[in-house]
């Protein structure tokens, strides 16, 4: 799925313009992304978290010239998925694996989306 196709989901599900959902998704995005910069923790109960890990210094190798590289330090992204995304990820996979197949029959819903908002 692409932002722009979120944008559109979340468009049908509240039933709002499609320059509201892009406000919207852009506002959940920058606020994450602002709070991973200042080092901060993001927490989404059910779904999962986002922080920031510490890269250690190392030594590389350009892969053109085989040349060693120093590659300093940095922070990374890292998301870890909640127990709940885990399992309605693989909700029926065993199944799938068992008859060859690739995919969940049907969409599975994180939320009641009749009590959004409530």
């Amino acid at each position: 799925m692409t932002k722009a196709e979120l944008i559109e989901e979340v468009s049908k599900v509240v039933e709002m313009t499609r320059k509201d959902s892009e406000t919207i998704v852009e506002t959940i995005f920058d606020s994450i992304v602002n709070s991973l910069h200042k080092g901060e923790k993001i927490e989404i109960r059910g779904f999962g978290s986002f922080r920031t890990r510490q890269r250690q210094p190392r030594v590389g190798r350009n892969p053109k010239t085989g040349s060693r590289v120093e590659v300093p330090s940095k922070r990374i992204p890292y998301f870890k998925p909640s127990k709940e995304l885990r399992d309605l990820v693989n909700q029926g996979t065993q199944a799938d694996h068992s008859t060859g197949g690739s995919e969940a029959e049907g969409p599975v819903m994180f939320a009641d989306r009749n009590n959004f908002g409530s």
